[in-house]
């Protein structure tokens, strides 16, 4: 049924920031075999952040890298909510408290309204945490997931 109060939501990014946050998890993920992925919508569908963040994880096949080793950090820009959910193999090495300082990291950021420096500065943490626990490998590694930003 055709709805029309739907919209698709806006790009939040001019060219060059997407570009930037997209080379951040390229860079990142070249010291690693871990996977980071964003995802970024209007509104979260809710109450919790992390809820959606996890349920995007799963429908964006992130559960599926062969070392649990993925991470997504999901936005919802007019809701100013953010989240990062990370698979059972990085969690399990970094623990809540890592995600928790980042996540502030981030709002400190974007409360100064440096959305993709922000972003980008998170993607280097997560990268450095990934490298850590999961360093890169040339024989084994392989891009098991798009570097793209998606748009929800």
């Amino acid at each position: 049924m055709f709805n029309l109060f739907s919209k698709k939501p806006q790009s939040y990014f001019t060219e060059p920031e997407q570009a930037r946050i997209v080379e951040a998890i390229k860079n990142a993920e070249m010291r690693t075999s871990g996977e980071v992925r964003i995802y970024i919508e209007n509104k979260c569908r809710f109450m919790n952040p992390v809820h959606r963040a996890q349920e995007m994880f799963y429908k964006m096949g992130m559960q599926n890298t062969a070392a649990k080793n993925a991470v997504l950090v999901y936005v919802a820009i007019k809701d100013r909510q953010l989240a990062v959910f990370g698979d059972a193999g990085i969690h399990e090495k970094v623990g809540s408290a890592f995600w928790e300082v980042e996540v502030a990291k981030m709002l400190e950021a974007y409360k100064q309204s440096h959305y993709a420096e922000g972003l980008a500065n998170m993607i280097t943490a997560i990268g450095e945490a990934l490298k850590q626990h999961f360093p890169y490998d040339a024989a084994t590694d392989k891009n098991e997931l798009s570097d793209t930003i998606v748009f929800g």
